[in-house]
């Protein structure tokens, strides 16, 4: 039986798709949406979306495409240096910090507005 080789990706892939990862999660949480939530509406359980917003290069592009689409996350921004890195990453890990650690979803209460 053959091994399997391992694959390796070059540090700009790494990095983009890092990148990508950070901003569907900001985007989430910016959104209020839960992780149940955006893993709902795109088809894939929650352990595929902490690998997409941890930026797991064995996960389907389509499925970061997906996610970043439902979060609305521009793909192809056509302005300059879309993927500086270093930049883009620092600020997308200080974002993050800033927004909630963790969504809950809110439990749908029926309002009584009679008078």
């Amino acid at each position: 039986m053959k091994e399997a080789k391992a694959r390796t990706y070059s540090l700009i892939t790494q990095q983009a798709v890092l990148l990508l990862g950070k901003e569907v999660k900001a985007a989430r949480k910016e959104r209020r949406m839960s992780e149940a939530e955006l893993a709902e509406r795109a088809g894939i359980s929650r352990l595929t979306l902490r690998k997409i917003e941890k930026g797991d290069l064995r996960i389907g592009i389509g499925l970061f495409f997906e996610a970043a689409a439902i979060v609305g996350v521009k793909l192809f921004d056509p302005g300059p240096s879309r993927f500086s890195m270093a930049g883009s990453l620092a600020r997308l890990d200080d974002k993050i910090a800033l927004l909630p650690r963790r969504i809950r979803t809110a439990r749908k209460t029926e309002v009584d507005d009679d008078f």
